[in-house]
């Protein structure tokens, strides 16, 4: 005989030739040398899986029996919080003041439901539960198995991971920029140039712009590419220069309607620059030197003229009055007198008249 002592928090199992015959609780006991016992800790999982086991009637009113199946899981709680996750296939539980809850999910859909967000986000939670963000800025496209289902508002999302395959696609919903740059194009005279444009645009139709529509941005590329160069290849060169600043409202009104059909609204474009070939711009350069000098020589000549109107105006008012004339004899002698270092008098004893009749008549 043996004597064996069961702890407050431990059960036993007695086998007498592999098969149970006892559950004891707390206390000591003795044992015939042909029985066998197996102590369990109660705040432990069973660790016997064997079917007969769990069914036996002995332990019916003290294990919790678990069957999770194929396309399911088991959340376990204790005292209400998250301890394990249990995978398919069959569990028990002691039976104890530790009581434990359990929680069955089926995986048949993506979609979770009736379990809290706090539980998912839990480290135990990574390896069975999807988790997207779409920020403030965006909108997502969610494809379940290649199929579009529905659209996702800016918020964190999570999802089971299971047999379906789940893809997000993102958008921006803010204004985007879209440069279309070193177009080449042959004007209707024949001039080839290149053309740098710019266009802002916004996501207004996220179904259109990512179900409908394969790669929206390239093709809003091409749909302003195509109207720039059907635009200016109607145009000669002096035509263009003269309506480059009308070209972004032609190609505006030109796309407006094909761009809607991408999911796009076009805010604003405009033509940055128009590089011409270094033939064309020597000659412009030519004009504008030339055009440049015609204004110049045109000014001259009308300053010239004015100043010649405004000597004969004066000599005409001098012609009709002496005094006026006696005048302006005085200010030139003025003038000519402040050019004048030192004046040497040398002469006779009328020096005072001939000085006067140098400056009087």
């Amino acid at each position: 005989m043996k004597k064996v002592t069961i702890k407050e928090n431990e059960r036993g199992l007695v086998f007498k030739k592999d098969v149970l015959t006892q559950v004891l609780p707390q206390g000591s006991y003795w044992f015939f040398g042909g029985e066998r016992i197996s102590i369990f800790n109660v705040f432990e999982e069973f660790p016997e899986i064997e079917q007969r086991i769990f069914e036996h009637t002995l332990l019916k009113d003290h294990l919790e029996i678990i069957e999770v199946k194929a396309d399911e899981l088991a959340l376990v709680f204790e005292r209400s919080l998250l301890k394990e996750i249990l995978e398919p296939g069959i569990y028990a539980f002691w039976k104890n003041k530790h009581e434990y809850t359990f929680k069955i999910v089926s995986l048949n859909h993506f979609e979770i439901e009736n379990v809290s967000r706090l539980i998912l986000e839990k480290p135990q939670m990574i390896p069975y539960v999807r988790n997207y963000k779409v920020e403030s800025y965006e909108k997502g496209l969610i494809f379940v198995d290649g199929v579009f289902t529905q659209i996702l508002e800016p918020g964190n999302y999570f999802w089971w991971k299971n047999h379906q395959t789940i893809t997000v696609a993102k958008g921006d919903t803010r204004v985007q920029n879209l440069e279309i740059l070193g177009q080449e194009i042959l004007t209707k005279d024949k001039v080839q140039l290149r053309i740098n444009f710019a266009l802002q645009f916004q996501l207004i139709d996220f179904e259109k712009a990512f179900v409908d529509t394969k790669d929206y941005e390239k093709q809003l590329y091409v749909l302003v590419q195509m109207a720039l160069r059907s635009l200016i290849g109607g145009l000669t060169f002096d035509e263009l220069m003269e309506q480059k600043h009308q070209i972004a409202e032609k190609v505006i009104l030109n796309i407006q309607e094909k761009s809607t059909r991408l999911g796009i609204s076009v805010i604003d474009l405009g033509l940055k620059d128009v590089i011409l070939p270094g033939e064309i711009r020597d000659i412009m350069n030519q004009v504008l030197i030339a055009e440049k000098k015609a204004q110049a020589n045109s000014i001259m000549r009308r300053e010239e003229t004015a100043s010649t109107r405004s000597l004969l105006n004066t000599a005409k008012l001098m012609e009709e009055n002496n005094m006026l004339f006696k005048l302006k004899e005085m200010e030139y002698i003025e003038k000519i007198a402040d050019k004048i270092n030192s004046i040497s008098v040398s002469g006779s004893n009328n020096i005072v008249s001939e000085l006067k009749q140098i400056f009087t008549k």
